[in-house]
């Protein structure tokens, strides 16, 4: 991408994201460089654990970069944190992927000759996937009830695969803050889910959170 002027620091937490943001507005090829740097892990993370497909996660991954780097004014700071809006393209642009996906392969299905031998197991697997998919769109309405502070850790821990330790770098909270934040937000949706709680806190909100070392305590 030829010579760039590079901070001295690397930008940390949501100010230095924004900074970022700011400078590839300008046209810094470099500042996308450095948002790719700061980002790309766990969005690979986040887009491999929808899609289950190293080729098809990483395709999301560039494809999200590049929404940035052409359309930078698509985030608005005034919404929340740059790394929660992050996240939450790349989750949508994976789902949006796994949808192509069931698509294309629902109709290379429909021209085999042995459609009726796999219709049942197809039809239990699709049911499987509507009933997570289900799972799925509530957790996501009951993360949009929570306070942003709540909402914002738990979308870094379990859909941005950062561990505890993590997310409180990156919102420049005390780590206990952090635990709290978590603990009740995981409170508040169990409350909004009710019986479905169970379900997609295991699997929805499962993540690398749950344990230090690979995640915080």
């Amino acid at each position: 991408m030829g010579a760039v002027t590079r901070p001295a620091r690397r930008p940390e937490g949501d100010s230095g994201d924004a900074d970022l943001v700011s400078r590839v507005r300008a046209g810094d090829r470099g500042a996308v460089d450095d948002l790719y740097e700061r980002f790309r892990r766990p969005a690979f993370a986040l887009a491999r654990r929808i899609l289950a497909e190293d080729t098809l996660a990483e395709d999301v991954v560039q494809d999200v970069f590049l929404t940035v780097w052409r359309d930078p004014y698509a985030y608005d700071r005034s919404r929340g944190s740059f790394s929660s809006w992050f996240m939450a393209m790349v989750h949508h642009k994976a789902v949006d992927a796994v949808r192509r996906e069931e698509s294309h392969r629902r109709r290379q299905s429909r021209a085999e000759d042995d459609l009726a031998l796999t219709a049942p197991t197809s039809a239990r697997d699709v049911e499987d996937e509507a009933w997570a998919r289900v799972v799925s769109e509530r957790v996501r309405t009951a993360l949009s009830a929570l306070p942003d502070a709540q909402r914002e850790a738990l979308t870094l821990a379990y859909y941005g695969g950062y561990t505890q330790r993590e997310v409180a770098a990156l919102t420049r909270a005390p780590l206990g803050t952090v635990k709290t934040r978590m603990l009740a937000g995981m409170r508040r949706l169990k409350e909004e889910l009710g019986v479905v709680a169970g379900a997609s806190a295991g699997g929805a909100l499962s993540g690398p959170a749950a344990v230090d070392g690979g995640a915080a305590r």
